[in-house]
């Protein structure tokens, strides 16, 4: 009786191991793929094998095992022999789980479904980094952006460290005067703020909505439990000469018929209690990304911030926000694309390139383009 009972237990947990086994031989295996480009140290070490130098984790890989006497790795398009690869990293590449069959069947349709069969949807929303949800260390960005967005920070010690900007995190191209440098210390940020008018005093149109900045400084505060929320208090100090006046401002009103001031640019000056809720979360496997509401200076931001998405072998940094309320300008709506793979060698995957572009009202009192730029 026991002999019996313990061979029904065997039956039952080996049923799901044979079953897969048989489902693996009935499955015809892929010869000819692209790796699905994944934050995964596997594409570093294949680099390495090859002493590509620096390797980069998100590279277009391909595998072309068809031919059994000349099987090739192309990585950004350059051809490897496969049988140079150690043959542990020869297991991993043929087992790797995430192959684009590029042995398909090419039809008329094909240019419609093709992009849609190659969606993983269950990689559109994952789990973040311990960076992303760490309220200590979630400053730590190696990612510097010409214009706007998330800041370029770095660690000097453990949870000390120092962060760096060009305009505002909510700001987008040709909008700010705004530059800041800050010192990070256990969820403490204290920084200072000043301005730089290289990237404004040649815009010459739709510059009403503008916002301009004077010598300010900042401290803010990540509550010790997940890096989800932030509050802070912001201070202007400096004072605007009258030829910063005329040039921020006076030369920049929009006027209605009636000779009525109908839009002005903002010239931050007094006290601003700040926050920010955030949420992070790994966006079609991007290395960072977060859903933010914030309230900056008397004005309502809600946005999303993403680096290093990846769709069908494509690489790219999205950034889109909403000012949807303000005391002092109109609303308007940020969009950043920037795409990697554009230039060659070690610029391949360390320079994205795009367009940033703020949609909002323009001097002429209609809904249209207000900035447009090349954001890198």
């Amino acid at each position: 009786m026991k002999i019996k009972s313990i061979l029904i237990l065997l039956i039952i947990f080996l049923a799901p191991g044979c079953v897969n086994i048989f489902s693996q031989e009935d499955e015809e295996p892929v010869r000819y793929y692209q790796m699905d480009p994944l934050d995964d140290s596997l594409f570093i070490k294949i680099q390495l094998a090859y002493f590509i130098d620096p390797p980069d984790p998100k590279a277009e890989i391909v595998v072309d095992l068809r031919d059994q006497n000349n099987q090739t790795i192309s990585i950004k398009g350059a051809l490897y022999p496969f049988l140079a690869l150690s043959p542990e990293l020869r297991a991993q590449v043929i087992n790797f789980p995430f192959k684009i069959n590029l042995e398909e069947t090419i039809n008329y349709g094909s240019v419609f479904t093709r992009v849609i069969s190659k969606l993983r949807f269950d990689k559109i929303l994952n789990t973040p980094t311990i960076f992303q949800i760490s309220p200590t260390l979630g400053y730590i960005n190696p990612f510097l952006q010409l214009m706007g967005g998330e800041r370029f920070g770095f660690a000097i010690r453990k949870d000390f460290g120092i962060s760096f900007g060009l305009g505002t995190t909510y700001s987008g191209a040709l909008e700010t005067n705004y530059y800041e440098v800050n010192l990070h210390l256990l969820g403490v940020k204290g920084g200072v703020v000043s301005n730089d008018d290289t990237f404004i005093e040649h815009k010459s149109k739709n510059n009403h909505n503008n916002i301009y900045f004077d010598r300010s400084w900042q401290v803010t505060y990540t509550i010790p439990f997940g890096n989800f929320f932030e509050f802070g208090y912001f201070e202007t100090v400096g004072k605007y000469s009258d030829t910063k006046i005329k040039k921020y401002r006076d030369d920049n009103i929009v006027f209605a018929e009636d000779s009525t001031v109908l839009y002005q640019p903002y010239l931050v000056s007094g006290t601003y209690y700040n926050w920010e809720f955030r949420y992070p979360f790994k966006v079609l496997e991007s290395t960072r990304s977060r859903f933010y509401v914030a309230k900056f200076l008397d004005e309502i931001h809600i946005g999303y911030a993403g680096r290093e998405l990846s769709i069908v072998g494509n690489v790219f940094d999205l950034r889109f926000d909403a000012m949807v309320s303000s005391k002092h300008r109109q609303p308007q709506y940020i969009i950043d694309v920037m795409i990697q793979k554009v230039f060659d060698y070690w610029a391949y995957s360390a320079i994205a390139i795009g367009p940033s572009v703020i949609l909002g009202t323009t001097d002429e009192d209609k809904f249209g383009f207000t900035s447009a730029f090349f954001n890198i």
